[in-house]
């Protein structure tokens, strides 16, 4: 990795200047940059007492012991500055798995080793991208050509992975910008509630971000950054909408029928398609009787209307999943009165990096220091994704089942009814209303942003009976209470569960994807393909939606590397159509169903959109980052039926007999 010695020399001029920059950075992430530059490893023993978990505010070193370190660390980056010296790539074999531990304050299991040096990627040598085995004639590479639909954050990504590989593709966006679900939820309050230190990807780890947790307008920015970046907006057609895909089985190639915002119609045809349109990309507006005899403004989270202006207004706020709990805290200072209809309540924890912001020295840290930003991104890794996996499976013999899962799992929510009790100054009744039923992580886990201390402000008022109507001047509970308000916010969430609604996609034999999956049942290998349906691959498909934590990002590169290499096996090999066998399918299918069985998401006490009506886990994996990560490692060619053109078997046979 090469340093910026430049500005090394620039910041090492000045020793205590230098000192007071690296004083704001985390102690365990510039403790692994120490010793990977070269530094006496001791200190991995000295400070490993101190680092008591894997988030950065769990250490809690003396301040001499500190100084002493970053002493240590300006000695040796005034020697890189003046020698030039460049850093070395991989850390020590023999060293990793020490210092991973000290790192993240935790036992990090070997399975973990290879995954810590794919994604930190301290040698630069992109182990994501899928590289040609062979060389490949042009007009062969000139022929084939990929559809997408949807330039979001994963179709932002699959395409610059096409682009590298010289594919041509086309992008089809119904939006007139890319960004997705960030360029579409502008709400009050909209972030991530994921660190977006990890949450980004794994080939541009912005140091820039202003927070650990970004506000939605900054993902968005670094969503089109990286599209612009690239050269990857000639690709995209905006506000172009597809409504069919049809398979051809004579020509093995897709029809991809869209039109545009004015209804204009045309019609494309691909070798493959790629769907990136996830499953959060189309608002679920409830049916409640009266909705539409509202007088005021009724809108949903995802089509927020900034022409209306709530403040110092009676607001209604349905619902209290991930948006209501960052709408709800936003508006409420500035309302006159905010209710907010509560269908059950969800758990909340708490993260001291929710609303710290990302200091200008800090972003220094993390541009300039080499390999900060990726021992900090590991750090966010393993703090935010598996280490909560183990508590989400059943114990057969817990003797709670009803609270929780197992002991673990019991902890924790003692831990959170603590911090619920804490926040709202012990008031019986808020407690009483804010306690889920539920085992904790039986709906998403979401992250404090002021819920809490907002419920006791005196112009909030929570409704937890239900609603009955609305009516032209608020809403009636099922008690008969009518709340007059003048706006109305449905933060109500998607049809997930409608997996590539509301397009027709027709497979082989005419099949439709709905004869296949009806309206709530979708399935796919690896959440990836679907027999009947060759050549087309899915992003964010079935059962890869991480309700356990971790980062969508991260799940999405894994398929990406998945499809390019399937592309890599159509367009090395000159295959017309590829189509994943019955038998892994079902396997795979029967592998996720038996592990779903055992876990929180599958318990009898849980009513989540993570499952259809009769009980099947359809949106959510069961599988850790590492084991998603292992399963889409490498591409199987065994798994799927391949075809060829017969002219280009034909012509193949001959030169071989030659």
């Amino acid at each position: 990795m090469s340093i910026n010695i430049e500005k090394l020399k620039e910041a090492t001029a000045d020793p205590d200047k230098l000192k007071a920059m690296l004083r704001v950075s985390h102690t365990a992430p510039l403790l692994m940059v120490y010793v990977h530059l070269g530094g006496d490893p001791i200190w991995l023993d000295r400070l490993a007492p101190y680092i008591k978990g894997p988030w950065p505010f769990d250490e809690c070193a003396s301040t001499e012991l500190k100084e002493e370190l970053y002493q240590a660390i300006t000695d040796l980056l005034v020697e890189y500055a003046k020698t030039g010296r460049q850093a070395p790539g991989n850390p020590p074999k023999e060293l990793l798995p020490k210092m991973l531990n000290t790192l993240t304050g935790q036992e990090v299991p070997p399975e973990y080793l290879e995954i810590a040096i794919e994604e930190t990627d301290f040698a630069e040598v992109s182990p994501k991208t899928v590289h040609w085995r062979k060389e490949i004639p042009q007009s062969r590479l000139a022929d084939f050509k990929v559809v997408m639909i949807g330039a979001g954050f994963s179709g932002v990504g699959m395409g610059l992975d096409l682009m590298k590989a010289g594919i041509p593709f086309v992008i089809f966006e119904k939006n007139d910008e890319v960004g997705g679900t960030w360029y579409e939820n502008t709400y009050p309050g909209i972030a991530v509630d994921t660190a977006n230190h990890f949450y980004s990807y794994s080939f541009d780890m912005n140091p820039k971000w202003d927070h650990y947790y970004a506000k939605g307008n900054a993902i968005q920015e670094y969503i089109v950054k990286n599209c612009d970046a690239n050269g990857l907006r000639k690709h995209i057609r905006f506000n172009t909408e597809v409504s069919d895909v049809i398979w051809d089985e004579k020509t093995n190639l897709w029809t991809v029928k869209t039109h545009d915002k004015d209804g204009n119609e045309t019609s494309t045809t691909a070798n493959v398609v790629i769907s990136a349109v996830g499953q959060l990309n189309r608002p679920l507006i409830p049916d409640i009787k009266g909705l539409d005899t509202f007088e005021g403004p009724a809108f949903h989270s995802a089509q927020w209307d900034h022409s209306v202006d709530y403040k110092g207004k009676k607001v209604a706020v349905i619902g209290t999943g991930a948006s209501g709990m960052q709408i709800a805290p936003t508006i409420a200072p500035d309302v006159e009165k905010c209710v907010i209809f509560q269908r059950s309540p969800h758990w909340a924890m708490p993260n001291k990096l929710v609303f710290e912001t990302v200091s200008d020295n800090a972003k220094w840290v993390l541009e300039y220091i080499p390999y900060y930003n990726k021992w900090f991104r590991f750090q966010l890794f393993w703090a935010t994704s598996d280490g909560f996996h183990k508590m989400l499976h059943v114990d057969p013999n817990w003797p709670r089942p009803q609270d929780s899962l197992n002991e673990e799992n019991q902890k924790f929510r003692e831990h959170l009814e603590q911090y619920i009790k804490t926040e709202v100054k012990g008031d019986p009744e808020l407690i009483k209303k804010s306690t889920p039923n539920y085992p904790p992580y039986g709906k998403r886990m979401l992250r404090d942003g002021g819920w809490y201390k907002m419920l006791l402000r005196d112009n909030v008022e929570l409704v937890t009976c239900g609603i009955d109507h609305i009516e032209a001047k608020g809403v009636v509970d099922n008690e008969g209470k009518l709340h007059e308000v003048d706006v109305i916010a449905l933060a109500t969430g998607f049809k997930a569960k409608e997996f590539l609604a509301p397009m027709n996609v027709v497979g082989r034999g005419g099949v439709t994807i709905r004869d296949e999956w009806g309206d709530e049942d979708a399935r796919a290998h690896l959440g990836i393909t679907v027999p009947k349906f060759p050549n087309l691959f899915l992003i964010y498909g079935p059962n890869t939606n991480l309700a356990h934590g971790g980062s969508a990002v991260y799940h999405s590169e894994c398929q990406v590397r998945y499809i390019m290499q399937a592309l890599r096996e159509m367009i090395e090999n000159g295959y017309t159509s590829l189509e994943v066998k019955e038998e892994p399918f079902w396997a795979y299918q029967d592998k996720v169903d038996s592990e779903h069985a055992g876990m929180v998401w599958a318990h009898k006490g849980v009513d989540n959109w993570y499952k259809n009506s009769k009980g099947r886990v359809t949106q959510n994996s069961p599988w850790r980052l590492v084991d998603y990560r292992n399963l889409t490692l490498k591409f199987n060619p065994a798994e799927y039926s391949c075809s060829k053109d017969t002219a280009e078997s034909a012509e193949e046979l001959e030169s071989s007999t030659v």
